[in-house]
């Protein structure tokens, strides 16, 4: 029975018995009476208990909270005979916020023990049952070791003096089996639930690791506490369990309560350098996929159908939302005899977007021609009076001035390692063609009047981190590369209009302002879906649906785009679609129709 195999189908109270009398040889818990809950452990002085409870419901990921005791109470209710003196394989002390040693049993600090609580909190080692009846590995079981354990730059939700970086555990995951490993822990939220991170992990910390496909966990929280305890100067005496050394208890990890199939949790690659996945509610994607459906209606009946590709609208908004700043270019100047020579097609949608993004708290900024500065300056301020905008939003422009220019304008000093935007958006932006031309839809020349702001577009490629979105609805649009075989072949003059740059999403529209206001509310969307909103924030934090009242009132409306309308006509902007744009539906423009219809949908 002492030997490893034999211990995985110990009940927990043999296995705590075996524990208490010390007849074990082993290093850690993992693997251990299958099926089963582990528990972390913190005991700490009463005076500094309320506090920490408070820290663990701020941060209910990593410090998942299965049950507190009473001063001085050495049992608890998660077993029916147990000790938390001598029931962990092994202990750790700290004196005034310093490591002084490792124990194996408390039974010598009983006294001081009788004015400490104890703190029983979820443990990883928990659901790795769960990911085996799943046909997911476990490497460290398969390895008879400790789980991996590492600190990253996430810092907890603080409360008081209790104040650390989350830790987490790296496990690799097939990538056939990232989808089973998410919904295989998602139920089990006393076990740190579903992954905070699913890809590359320098993204949570600096080292390298060579691993193909990395998700992140929570798991033993010693590591954390090291440095918790480490700012709880007054704090005299404190314990913690060894890292991998866990309270068994007596509970079952089978009595989940499984959540509306609406909640279930979708896994979607966002990035491939580098690799970096993101997740989603059922219902949040089955919303976004509506979305998409919506805005590919084609009123000017041009073939944009043939361009579509499924799902790009939830991927791009996907990879916006996990975004710290954004870069949006919009602009085409396709009445060519006309000063301005611009069309109405293309900022609302991009202001939409940039609306939303302040609301969200992000950094935003527009980038255009030169010649359009002063015009699009003053649509911004006007989108400010109007209640578009919170604020002015930057207003950029940018001229091919060395070989490096786009690596300069991008990134600090140039440097890959340090971007300035994480996200580029292109919004019914002229593309540049394969023969290095700019085209209407009508095949007239127009690059004498754009400038090449496609260079960053093709610049962000080599920029790690940093992803790409294309607007379009005719495959000339920036970004519209990713289609341009199926431009060439279904779109009128797509063999020589066709946009050959491509970006890492396309959403194709029937117009492009569509697109705009489908990203904007995609990303509410995302933002109310507490499945995406856990990932984001790591699961430390509190939800923030308490902003969905801001959100809500930067969201694009009727109103909003009537007015944006107006104001451009009245700067000379023209409309640059179909007559059958014009067309009216139940009484409304179709062109607001469309709006409404969106508007209806949230």
């Amino acid at each position: 029975l002492i030997l490893t195999g034999g211990l995985k189908s110990l009940r927990p109270g043999m296995l705590r018995r075996i524990i208490r009398f010390n007849r074990l040889s082993i290093s850690n818990t993992s693997g251990m009476a299958e099926g089963y809950k582990q528990a972390n452990i913190v005991i700490l002085h009463k005076s500094l208990a309320d506090d920490f409870e408070k820290f663990c419901h701020a941060n209910n990921g990593p410090l998942p909270l299965l049950y507190r005791s009473k001063p001085g109470d050495w049992k608890c209710s998660l077993s029916s005979d147990s000790d938390i003196r001598t029931d962990c394989l092994q202990y750790r002390m700290y004196e005034r916020g310093v490591f002084t040693g490792s124990l194996k049993s408390l039974k010598e600090y009983s006294e001081q023990l009788k004015d400490m609580v104890t703190f029983y909190l979820g443990c990883s080692f928990s659901f790795e049952k769960a990911f085996q009846n799943a046909g997911i590995p476990i490497r460290n079981v398969e390895q008879n070791r400790n789980v991996s354990m590492y600190k990253t730059a996430v810092p907890c939700h603080s409360v008081s003096t209790f104040c650390c970086n989350l830790v987490v555990t790296m496990r690799p995951i097939p990538e056939s089996k990232l989808e089973a490993a998410v919904l295989a822990s998602s139920e089990l939220k006393e076990a740190h639930g579903a992954p905070v991170h699913m890809g590359d992990p320098g993204q949570c910390f600096s080292s390298f690791y060579d691993f193909i496909i990395l998700t992140f966990q929570y798991i033993a929280i010693t590591m954390c506490l090291i440095e918790v305890f480490s700012l709880i100067l007054g704090a005299p005496l404190a314990f913690t369990h060894s890292p991998g050394c866990m309270f068994i208890t007596d509970l079952k990890n089978d009595n989940v309560t499984v959540g509306s199939s609406r909640e279930i949790p979708q896994v979607h690659c966002i990035s491939q350098d580098p690799l970096h996945y993101s997740v989603v509610s059922a219902g949040a994607a089955q919303k976004i996929k509506a979305l998409e459906t919506l805005i590919a209606i084609d009123p000017g009946d041009r073939g944009i159908i043939h361009l579509h590709r499924q799902d790009e609208l939830l991927k791009a908004c996907l990879a916006i939302s996990h975004a710290r700043s954004v870069l949006i270019t919009t602009g085409f100047p396709t009445h060519f005899a006309y000063e301005p020579p611009e069309e109405n097609d293309g900022p609302p949608g991009a202001l939409a977007i940039a609306a939303i993004l302040q609301a969200f708290e992000k950094e935003v900024a527009i980038v255009t021609d030169q010649r359009a500065m002063n015009l699009n300056k003053k649509i911004i301020e006007e989108a400010v009076q109007l209640g578009i905008l919170k604020r002015p939003v930057p207003l950029l422009s940018y001229q091919k001035e060395s070989a490096d220019s786009a690596l300069m304008f991008l990134c600090e000093n140039g440097n890959p390692e340090r971007p300035r935007f994480d996200h580029l958006i292109a919004i019914e932006r002229a593309g540049m063609a394969a023969d290095g031309n700019y085209y209407n839809a009508r095949k007239v020349n127009i690059k004498h009047l754009v400038d090449p702001i496609d260079e960053l577009f093709l610049a962000s490629q080599t920029i790690p981190g940093v992803t790409t979105t294309g607007v379009g609805d005719g495959g000339n649009e920036l970004g519209m590369g990713k289609v341009k075989d199926a431009v060439k072949k279904h779109i009128k003059n797509g063999d020589v209009i066709a946009c050959d740059v491509e970006a890492d999403f396309t959403v194709v529209a029937g117009v492009s302002n569509w697109g705009g206001y489908a990203i904007a509310c995609a990303l509410y969307i995302l933002s109310t879906c507490e499945v995406h909103d856990r990932y984001l924030r790591k699961a430390v934090g509190f939800p923030r649906l308490s902003k969905k009242t801001v959100w809500l009132s930067a969201l694009p409306s009727v109103t909003k785009e009537e007015k944006l309308l107006k104001t451009l006509v009245q700067h000379g902007v023209r409309s640059g679609k179909t007559a059958s744009l014009e067309m009216e539906v139940d009484g409304l423009p179709f062109y607001n129709t469309h709006s409404l219809m969106i508007e209806k949908l949230l």
